[in-house]
């Protein structure tokens, strides 16, 4: 990867602060949590960030930042849901939704280099794409970790069905950012000519 520039630094700074941020929602909102096969699963905007910094940062930038989020919280910072840090989260049935943000920003981005116009139809399928990774790492990580090591025996469909209120969150966000990276597109296309008329 390149150097990255301070700006390009800054950026991805932001987005390591909205993770934190989206992510305990439910510290302050406690009834912003659904209970699933004995435990509480806490409602979030991760991935409503997570798509935002793939679609604005790119697929490299993007996911050097989520990467970045992730790290934090491993050397202690308590950035992850409820306050917390460290290794063992990552071993907690949202597990998997922590380690999909690297994909969700990975593919949410790459689909945005790829559109040759900016649009509302092409964002929503790169946010909808965004979505899926998010999902079907994270349910597939959370059934494993329950009739595993956590054990807590739950049905692979039960897994899907209890986060459902979830995706369909997630799946309404994705309309959300895609009027947002409409209007910042156009909000930077429009700076930049009127810089280039005044020069």
């Amino acid at each position: 990867m390149k150097k990255l520039t301070a700006m390009e630094i800054s950026a991805g700074a932001v987005f390591v602060g909205l993770m934190a941020i989206g992510a305990n929602i439910a510290v302050w909102f406690p009834f912003l949590a659904v209970p699933i096969g004995g435990v509480s699963v806490p409602l979030s905007l991760q991935t409503f960030f997570a798509i935002l910094a793939g679609l604005m940062l790119g697929r490299k930038l993007g996911t050097f930042t989520m990467l970045t989020y992730l790290l934090v919280g491993l050397a202690g910072v308590p950035v992850f849901a409820n306050m917390k840090s460290g290794p063992f989260i990552f071993f907690d049935y949202t597990g998997g939704f922590l380690l999909s943000f690297v994909a969700v920003a990975f593919v949410s981005g790459l689909i945005t280099e790829f559109l040759k116009k900016p649009g509302f139809l092409p964002y929503i399928a790169a946010a909808l794409a965004g979505v899926s990774a998010n999902y079907l790492i994270g349910v597939s990580y959370m059934y494993l970790a329950m009739n595993t090591w956590l054990g807590l025996e739950i049905a692979y469909h039960t897994a899907w069905l209890g986060m459902l209120p979830f995706l369909l969150k997630d799946i309404g966000l994705t309309f959300i950012v895609a009027v947002l990276m409409l209007k910042i597109t156009t909000r930077l296309q429009t700076g930049l000519m009127s810089f280039s008329s005044a020069k």
